[in-house]
This record gives C-alpha cells, sequence and structure tokens, in this order.
C-alpha cells in the first residue's frame, strides 16, 4: 500500500526521474533519507518498474504514428505478439477484446516504411488482416499519468 508522500514521489519521478534526491526530498516536505528509503521501498514492491528517457520522435524523424489492429488466427496469439513487439518500429503491443486481437502503437519516418511494415505483418503466418488509423494530431502522449494508488 502506498500513502500520499509515496504518491507524490511517483508523480514528481514521472515527470522527471533524473531529479536530485535533494530536490525531491524537499518538493515532496521529507527528509533525503526518508525519500531516498521510499523510492528503494516502491522499486522494490513494483510501483517503479524502471528509468527511461522520453524521446521526441518527431525530431528524431519518426513523423508517423500508426494505430494498427490485428486479427490473428490459428491459436497463436501469444507467439505472434511477442514476435510483433520485437519489430524496432513497435512501441506498445496490447491484447485486446472486441473485433481485432492485438492493437499496437508504431512510428515511422515515411509512408513507405510503414507501407512495408504492414505487408510485412500480413505475411505473418496467422495474421488475417490489419486495419490501420494514422494519427492526425497528437493531443496527449505519454507514460506518466498522476497516481491514485
Amino acid at each position: 500500500m502506498i500513502d500520499e508522500v509515496d504518491r507524490k514521489i511517483l508523480s514528481i519521478l514521472c515527470e522527471n526521474a533524473k531529479i536530485p534526491i535533494r530536490e525531491l526530498a524537499k518538493r515532496v516536505g521529507v527528509s533525503i533519507g526518508t525519500a531516498h528509503n521510499k523510492i528503494k521501498r516502491l522499486e522494490k514492491e513494483g510501483y517503479i518498474s524502471s528509468y527511461r528517457a522520453i524521446v521526441n520522435w518527431a525530431k528524431a524523424g519518426y513523423t508517423i504514428t500508426a494505430i494498427i489492429e490485428v486479427v490473428i488466427s490459428g491459436g497463436k496469439l501469444l507467439e505472434l505478439e511477442k514476435m510483433i513487439s520485437e519489430f524496432p518500429n513497435v512501441l506498445s503491443v496490447y491484447d485486446v477484446t472486441g473485433e481485432s486481437d492485438v492493437i499496437l502503437i508504431a512510428k515511422f519516418k515515411s509512408h513507405d516504411e510503414l507501407s512495408s511494415f504492414t505487408k510485412t505483418l500480413l505475411s505473418l503466418e496467422h495474421v488475417e488482416r490489419t486495419n490501420t488509423h494514422i494519427v492526425l494530431t497528437t493531443v496527449k502522449e505519454g507514460s506518466c499519468m498522476s497516481p491514485s494508488i
């Protein structure tokens, strides 16, 4: 179980995982030792699973975001999800309910790259069909939210 101080720590780390422990402790209103111990406990208990850089994909040339629905047959869902998750352009893979089995989010530098990726997906055994949505405008993108755990 986490408390209000833990929630504040998670929120601050989500905004900036490189914040100095001294500054984090000051913003939360606890000692440096308390902040350090709380972070270590949050890591140990799995509330914090890793630290990552947030990449500006558009600046890196990946200006196309695609949300792709995939229908898979033959009981090979888990195997194909794992395979798809290893493609370099794929950011997220979701096992979902509904008409599709999988939804994935991927980034591309060009329409040709997206086209090639889609054809590769469709060539995989047990992939029945795909439905691709191209994002026109990104309103919000990220992996952080204010926790109310």
